[in-house]
């Protein structure tokens, strides 16, 4: 191998390590091509080793013996030169390829599914009343209260279908009542049995878009207190005296007669109307005699016999003026309010004495 390689032209072998350098690739490869660099001073000391073979040849030729010794010198002196390329290259850590960056994985894209169906808003009412406070003086003859509401998330197509019912209760400030009932034994009428009923209604109007046995059934009417027969009457003494169901619902039915005598029960049908999809309307009848205090106007809506949602509206009739005066004076001072209509009396008395005395 050292003789082939002796036997280049040193431009050639020159040429040829360059051309292998620039041809490589990895570390073994440049490793190698450094050690081949050595190669041209490998061919001058095989041209010296000969000449000086041929000059042994020519003083002593006894001495060609030799040439054994000689080609040792010459490969010791070729490791010699390479053997710090080869330790350097032996310390040098592997070349290792370039590490591509690893890309992230994304994550996998999400995915939106549709809801299957989409749920119906629940339909809700809301409602107010024209005035909020009513004032009460001495010449108070009644007023009309308007109730006005709407319906939230409405499906009726029209006003005229009857998609929706509306039924509104107004009731007054809960009293105690006793009912009494009168018979004639012996041509005179006497009261002969009476029962105490407590938290009875003082005002108690129904309005509807139609008759009430036509929205929904008598036990969902019973428990929502609607109707002349349902209304909150509350026995609290007569009736253990032997009185029995039955009587107690003549005493019942006579309370809610004497009360639509007075106007302060009254039931209106059709008294509410629709006027679009929503919205809706009903006036209710205040009479004068209607008692002072806070009223409750609740808004039932009702389809296809069920209730859907109850609203309540909330107003206060007040007194006011001098009857407020007076009213608060009697409850607030009854002992002077007793001294002061004593001491007026007296005064109108002697006042009206003295007139028909001068006048006879």
């Amino acid at each position: 191998m050292i003789a082939t390689y002796s036997r280049l032209p040193p431009d050639r072998t020159r040429n040829g390590t360059q051309a292998a350098i620039e041809a490589a690739t990895d570390a073994s490869a440049l490793d190698h091509l450094r050690f081949c660099r050595w190669l041209p001073m490998v061919g001058l000391l095989d041209r010296w080793i000969c000449f000086a073979r041929g000059m042994a040849g020519r003083v002593a030729p006894a001495r060609r013996s030799r040439p054994t010794i000689l080609s040792v010198l010459h490969i010791s002196a070729v490791l010699l030169l390479a053997a710090p390329d080869v330790a350097s290259a032996q310390r040098r850590p592997p070349v290792r390829p370039p590490e591509t960056a690893v890309q992230p994985a994304l994550p996998p894209p999400a995915t939106t599914t549709a809801p299957a169906a989409v749920a119906v808003a629940r339909e809700t009412v809301q409602a107010d009343v024209s005035s909020r406070s009513v004032a009460v003086t001495s010449g108070f003859t009644g007023t009309e209260l308007v109730v006005f509401g709407a319906v939230d998330n409405s499906q009726q197509p029209s006003a005229e279908s009857l998609f929706y019912d509306i039924v509104i209760v107004v009731e007054g400030t809960p009293t105690r009542l006793v009912a009494r009932k009168k018979s004639n034994p012996a041509g005179i009428w006497l009261n002969s049995a009476s029962i105490t009923f407590q938290s009875v209604p003082s005002y108690y109007a129904i309005l509807s878009t139609r008759p009430l046995e036509e929205i929904a059934d008598p036990i969902l009417l019973r428990d929502n207190e609607i109707g002349f027969e349902h209304v909150r009457m509350t026995p609290i003494s007569g009736w253990e005296s032997g009185v029995t169901t039955g009587e107690l619902e003549d005493f019942k039915g006579s309370v809610v007669r004497i009360k639509q005598r007075e106007r302060l029960y009254v039931e209106r049908p059709f008294g509410v109307v629709f006027i679009g999809r929503s919205l809706f309307r009903a006036s209710v009848d205040l009479p004068a005699n209607v008692p002072v205090g806070p009223l409750v106007a609740r808004v039932h809506l009702f389809r296809e016999g069920r209730l859907l949602h109850t609203f309540p509206a909330r107003m206060q009739l007040r007194r006011e003026g001098f009857e407020h005066f007076v009213h608060s004076f009697a409850f607030g001072q009854p002992m002077l309010y007793g001294m002061a209509t004593v001491l007026l009396s007296l005064m109108a008395g002697l006042a009206a004495t003295e007139i028909f005395r001068r006048r006879g």
